[in-house]
């Protein structure tokens, strides 16, 4: 008998809500439930205050889906706060925010961001993770693109990462890298429709539950544009710099302006632009031919102050390596494609920026 999400929620609805005295199911603290064969994934999202009082209830609901014959339950727990009702007659005080701590066992962050989608960043992501990796630095690449992950398939990893205690996270590894997605938690094809609060509390679970052990850099690939996960990411953690890449023409400068002025504003500094896609040289005949023009990152970043970190061509064989699972850094070292991310990576190793 194969399992259902009805039979989930009914085996759910006989846990008590602590906040509230109703079953979890009926107190709406279960979302994002999905069942595929006998594997069982769900998002318990709890009042922020509460969180750590819910870690009994969440590990309850995981043996009662277990109880059902579930081979693997993933239940992630996420933190949203419930304010009170504003008095009217007190005089607001401003909010006092944490301060950005620094995740255990990782020496630097790096983010890897860029004002518009479709300009190569996560394969950036996964090429400089790579080489860094090459060169001998201990690597992990945080996939913080929610809506769209990617890096499992570029880095060819499959599975779903384990959590011996319930609260520790143990991550994937390939290619010399260590790495956690919010795709590994997902099915493949599955859209993740998650709300602020929830995309936050994931992130959050992925920077600091995640058991990233010891290492000299965290490349975290974030989403397109300067919304939610790049603010909590700035908040929550202390980010040592960021990389932005984008294309030459003018719409993905105006676009990468804008990722630029969100890091100022963030006070993260900008270590450099990378220009990608910036030629593409025909395969059957040598010529050379820039598709989206040429040299418009590097007068960007002229005009910036900041650093051209390297211009990376557009080129079959790069595309075909990251949809292979091993970026063209594994697959083919010796190209000139793969030298242009290892020369990316010399040069931050050098600046001490990896």
């Amino acid at each position: 008998m194969s399992l259902t999400a009805e039979d989930v929620q009914a085996a759910l609805a006989g846990i008590a809500d602590p906040a509230t005295g109703q079953d979890i199911v009926a107190a709406g603290r279960v979302k994002a439930l999905t069942v595929e064969g006998d594997a069982v994934r769900f998002v318990m999202e709890v009042p922020g205050e509460m969180a750590k009082g819910y870690e009994r209830t969440r590990a309850e609901a995981e043996a009662r889906v277990k109880a059902l014959g579930a081979a693997t339950v993933s239940a992630v727990m996420t933190a949203h706060s419930e304010k009170a009702p504003p008095d009217l007659g007190q005089k607001k005080k401003p909010a006092q925010p944490n301060a950005p701590q620094k995740v255990q066992g990782v020496d630097r962050i790096v983010a890897v961001a860029s004002g518009k989608g479709g300009v190569g960043k996560s394969t950036v992501s996964a090429n400089l993770a790579c080489a860094l990796a090459a060169e001998g630095r201990r690597v992990g690449l945080l996939d913080a693109d929610v809506y769209g992950p990617s890096q499992p398939r570029m880095l060819g990893v499959s599975g779903r990462p384990a959590s011996p205690d319930g609260k520790t996270i143990l991550p994937m590894r390939n290619h010399g890298v260590t790495m956690m997605s919010i795709g590994l938690m997902v099915g493949e094809g599955q859209a993740v429709v998650w709300r602020g609060p929830m995309l936050m509390g994931a992130l959050q679970q992925m920077l600091m539950q995640v058991q990233w052990g010891g290492l000299d850099v965290l490349i975290v690939d974030l989403p397109p544009g300067t919304g939610d996960v790049t603010l909590t990411l700035a908040q929550k953690a202390e980010v040592d710099g960021a990389i932005i890449v984008s294309t030459p023409q003018d719409v993905a400068l105006l676009d990468a302006r804008k990722g630029i002025d969100m890091f100022a504003q963030l006070k993260t500094p900008i270590l450099g632009m990378i220009e990608n896609m910036s030629t593409h040289i025909c395969t059957n005949c040598g010529y050379e031919e820039h598709i989206f023009g040429h040299g418009g990152v590097a007068a960007e970043a002229k005009k910036l102050g900041v650093p051209l970190l390297g211009e990376i061509p557009l080129h079959l064989d790069i595309r075909t390596a990251a949809d292979g699972g091993a970026p063209i850094v594994v697959s083919k070292p010796e190209s000139k494609q793969a030298q242009a991310f290892r020369d990316i990576a010399k040069g931050m190793i050098a600046r001490g920026e990896a």
